[in-house]
């Protein structure tokens, strides 16, 4: 019998009659986690072998159960042999309630309202349980200092650019993460960082939230751990509920402390940058490193974080050569291409991805960069020019718009051209769809160049994608890259 089965016995005086593994390879964690199974109730079971991290888990466990705040109970524990038991709080994360709820960029009230009460809760966390808590505890650092931010800096550097091919200059990048770094040490940093709050680390039992591994918090800053859940990478939330969550933390948060709105958002963005880099870090060590590709999945997510942090936040510090870094990341054909081949299974809910063909989609302008490179060896697929159309761009009143755009598409479903055009195309495409189909091949790509990449491509890639979005067998990824770069 196993030291978890043993603790079982001793704890509840009733047998283990069933082991269930809860994680595999589709952890980030070395921690071996079960269900364990008796005649009337359950538990879950760790084992790891790190007693540093373990002792803080069940020391903050214990205090944070003192402040009533809802995290699992721990009912034995052998530090010595790296095991212990904690309360089962079942099988349903944030994540997954969100991912379960949601449609497209539609996030209902019941999950909006989950979020919102994830950060009810955040504030007695950092700042009333954290005034009181023993952070002598704490593992690996007792605080987000200096040294934890380089750490987190650096798993960014050579774990995801590196790995990622993205070229820099090591010592102005350094000089970049110094400025970072000065930039968020000056915010307050007096709370318990709780490290990793994240919608996989909340539970849901019976429609009230539980929290979970906090093993790695510390002192630290209260932007982090708001960072951390509403840039939660494949959560995906849509920026103006991020906007509207942040609101309602700030609200929260007032009872405790009196905060400078201005200059904690400054310091806010600071830290969404630095936990994106963390969690880069991760994905890179775990997906490029030790060769688990599932765990970029969320890379493209991060990506589309990044795009909208680059478009949209302005910090007040200098850094050039990360800002490089990062637009270089966005630029990256191969990160684009390996990430829409190991993102896309994931999405396909209750729909067969065996044998799928997955068509790349592309729009491009020809005074750019020019056509698109393809990364899987297929030599390029189809490239249509557009230029021949009409050319919405001429007309004042298009110009600020994209084929995205109904009064562009409009335009160019009138147009004669336009039409038998896009019925050349989708049947030349069509008939290789079918064709790659039959012989069992995997990939196809087909990008559609105009002179600015911003109307005619546009309009064009989306109308293909949707035609080749209602056929089985068929998923599409698709990417406006002129589109991208003007941050459209």
């Amino acid at each position: 019998m196993g030291i978890l089965e043993t603790l079982f016995e001793q704890h509840f005086r009733t047998p283990a009659l069933q082991t269930q593994p809860l994680q595999g390879e589709l952890s980030g964690s070395g921690r071996r986690i079960v269900r364990i199974v008796g005649a009337a109730t359950t538990a879950i079971g760790i084992l790891y072998e790190v007693r540093e991290e373990n002792a803080a888990f069940l020391e903050f466990s214990r205090h944070f159960r003192r402040h009533r705040l809802p995290v699992p109970e721990i009912y034995a524990e052998d530090l010595s042999a790296g095991a212990y038991l904690e309360e089962d709080l079942g099988d349903t994360t944030l994540f997954e309630f969100l991912a379960t709820h949601r449609n497209g960029e539609s996030i209902p009230p019941v999950v909006v309202n989950a979020y919102r009460n994830a950060l009810t809760t955040l504030p007695r966390f950092q700042i009333e349980a954290g005034r009181d808590l023993n952070y002598k505890v704490c593992y690996p650092r007792a605080s987000f200092d200096r040294q934890s931010i380089a750490w987190d800096l650096n798993y960014f550097k050579y774990y995801f650019l590196r790995l990622a091919g993205i070229a820099f200059n090591e010592q102005m990048l350094e000089q970049d993460f110094g400025r970072l770094t000065k930039f968020l040490l000056s915010a307050a940093h007096d709370y318990f960082l709780y490290r990793d709050f994240q919608s996989r680390n909340i539970m849901l039992r019976d429609g009230e939230l539980f929290y979970l591994d906090y093993q790695g918090g510390r002192r630290g800053a209260l932007q982090y751990d708001v960072a951390s859940l509403l840039y939660d990478a494949k959560a995906d939330l849509p920026p103006e509920l991020r906007q509207s969550l942040l609101e309602h933390y700030l609200e929260q948060i007032d009872p405790f402390v009196v905060p400078d709105r201005d200059a904690f958002i400054e310091h806010y963005y600071g830290y969404v940058y630095v936990r994106l880099m963390q969690a880069l870090g991760a994905y890179g060590f775990r997906g490029f490193y030790e060769r688990k590709p599932h765990f970029l999945q969320s890379v493209p997510y991060a990506l589309k974080n990044l795009r909208w942090l680059l478009h949209n936040v302005q910090l007040p510090v200098t850094l050039p050569t990360l800002t490089d870094a990062f637009k270089a990341m966005l630029g990256s054909e191969k990160l684009h291409n390996l990430a829409a081949v190991i993102a896309e299974p994931e999405n396909l809910k209750g729909r067969q991805s065996n044998n799928r063909l997955l068509v790349r989609i592309y729009s491009f302008s020809f005074h750019g960069e020019g056509v698109p490179k393809d990364e899987t060896g297929n030599g390029g697929g189809f490239v249509f020019d557009g230029r021949g159309l009409p050319n919405p761009g001429r007309e004042e009143r298009f110009k600020e718009l994209t084929g995205k755009d109904q009064p562009v598409i409009d335009y160019l479903d009138q147009q004669e051209s336009a039409r038998q055009f896009f019925s050349h195309v989708s049947s030349l495409v069509g008939s290789s769809v079918g064709e790659y189909q039959r012989r069992g091949f995997r990939n196809l790509m087909v990008s559609f160049g105009c002179t600015g990449g911003q109307h005619r491509s546009v309009y064009l890639a989306e109308k293909l994608a949707e035609h080749l979005r209602a056929q089985n067998g068929v998923e599409v990824v698709l990417r406006h890259r002129e589109l991208e770069r003007m941050g459209k």
